[in-house]
């Protein structure tokens, strides 16, 4: 089992503490974590930074762990321009990038983009193809439904090669199956409970196994919203205030029954769940109380799955 955290993207009271953000960092890569991942949110009422620019700040304060996002939602994005950041990024990192990516489902505001709501799905995987190739091709030239290239080249290449892991996001059957064939591994969102992240695995490792893939080497994540609180009242409380705030916006109630929630062993209990259903790295998410939320979660959670 690996365990990752959340980088805390949440400015409240419209002013970032650069100070705090880098000894909070500090600390993660000092309790061990394995990663740091963002999540992506453009439009909305909550102030949360921008993923790109989260993660470029951590990789400046940090030193080992990976960093990643999960998840851009790539057809609301230029995929030459998305290429060349996350390039950057992985050589602002030295290598230490992981990149998730979606399709974020019908409902995403396209007008505001300038995207066809119809046409996301196909943006979707050819933006994906282009990146790739821009990432791992000396030129290129390319004739899509929605980009043309001709006999371009992008440099630098990612210090990864011959990229860096590509994670998917999924919800719907056809979605996972297209992870199963293009992705390098799957994430299962945080908005999803536990019991449908059990359904959605077996799915995807019988498609990895028609693909010809070795589900072994196909590694699977899952982002799980956690509260450590010896008072479990107030702990499922907490939470749930923060993820109304989250979500609510966008017409999502009673996210809380996604949560992890109360003592340290209720924690236990849920994360092993989490782990039982088929996750092999697990995303600890705090959106409140974050240095000392990491700091139980390392010392009185983690602890159990050595």
């Amino acid at each position: 089992m690996r365990f990752a955290i959340s980088i805390p993207q949440l400015v409240d009271g419209g002013a970032f503490d650069p100070d705090w953000m880098r000894a909070h960092l500090a600390r993660a890569e000092e309790l061990g974590f394995h990663s740091a991942w963002t999540q992506e949110q453009v439009l909305g009422a909550v102030p949360a930074l921008s993923p790109m620019e989260a993660m470029t700040y951590a990789a400046a304060c940090t030193e080992r762990m990976r960093l990643g996002c999960v998840v851009f939602v790539t057809p609301l994005h230029n995929p030459v321009h998305l290429a060349k950041s996350l390039s950057s990024l992985d050589q602002l990192s030295r290598g230490r990038l992981d990149v998730g990516i979606g399709t974020g489902g019908a409902q995403r505001p396209f007008a505001a983009f300038g995207v066809d709501p119809h046409t996301f799905v196909g943006r979707f995987t050819e933006g994906l193809r282009l990146m790739k190739a821009l990432w791992t091709e000396p030129r290129v030239t390319f004739d899509g439904r929605f980009w043309q290239l001709q006999d371009a080249a992008m440099e630098p290449k990612p210090v990864q090669r011959p990229h860096p892991p590509i994670w998917f996001g999924a919800n719907h059957p056809a979605a996972l199956r297209r992870t199963a064939r293009l992705a390098d591994g799957f994430f299962g969102a945080g908005s999803t409970t536990t019991a449908r992240f059990a359904e959605q695995v077996p799915i995807i490792r019988k498609a990895l196994v028609e693909e010809g893939r070795d589900p072994a080497t196909f590694p699977i994540a899952k982002r799980v919203y956690i509260t450590v609180d010896d008072d479990a009242d107030r702990a499922h409380r907490r939470m749930a205030e923060a993820l109304d705030r989250l979500y609510g916006q966008f017409g999502m109630r009673d996210v809380i029954t996604v949560a992890v929630t109360g003592p340290p062993g209720a924690c236990v209990e849920g994360v092993r769940a989490v782990a039982d259903a088929g996750a092999e790295l697990i995303l600890f998410t705090t959106l409140f109380d974050e240095d000392e939320q990491m700091e139980r979660l390392a010392t009185e959670v983690v602890p159990a799955f050595r």
